[in-house]
């Protein structure tokens, strides 16, 4: 796993902890991050929650394995402009082939600001090659 990823720099996401299947991940949204009506524009705050998500994911593979998002899904709650924001990824079933994964974005009062899930598949032998 190539850390932190390239679009990290590109959007601004900074990792906090990691590890035991959890995740934290910080970014300060500013107006360049908003969608035309000047919130936070959907795609970036799933790129946070995809990030936190992944990194604690990650946390859990044994030697020789890797993974791949199958699904993900996200709610939008409260709308956000600029500000600090704070993702906190879970993982909350870790199989041999298949997990689950949780995400909150919270902003610097602690109100929830979005919530994520994703399934993973978790790869190994020649399907993790190169992942």
């Amino acid at each position: 796993m190539r850390f932190p990823p390239p679009f990290a720099e590109l959007i601004g996401v900074e990792a906090g902890e990691i590890g035991g299947g959890e995740s934290v991940m910080t970014m300060v949204a500013e107006e360049r991050h908003s969608n035309p009506m000047g919130t936070i524009h959907g795609g970036i705050l799933c790129d946070l929650a995809d990030a936190a998500m992944g990194v604690a994911f990650f946390s859990t593979l044994e030697p020789g394995e890797s993974f791949t998002t199958l699904e993900l899904k996200i709610n939008f709650l409260r709308p956000f402009w600029t500000g600090k924001l704070v993702a906190r990824g879970r993982v909350v079933h870790r199989g041999r082939t298949v997990g689950m994964v949780e995400c909150d974005i919270v902003d610097d009062q602690e109100r929830l600001i979005a919530r994520s899930s994703s399934t993973c598949s978790v790869l190994r032998g020649e399907m993790a090659a190169g992942r």
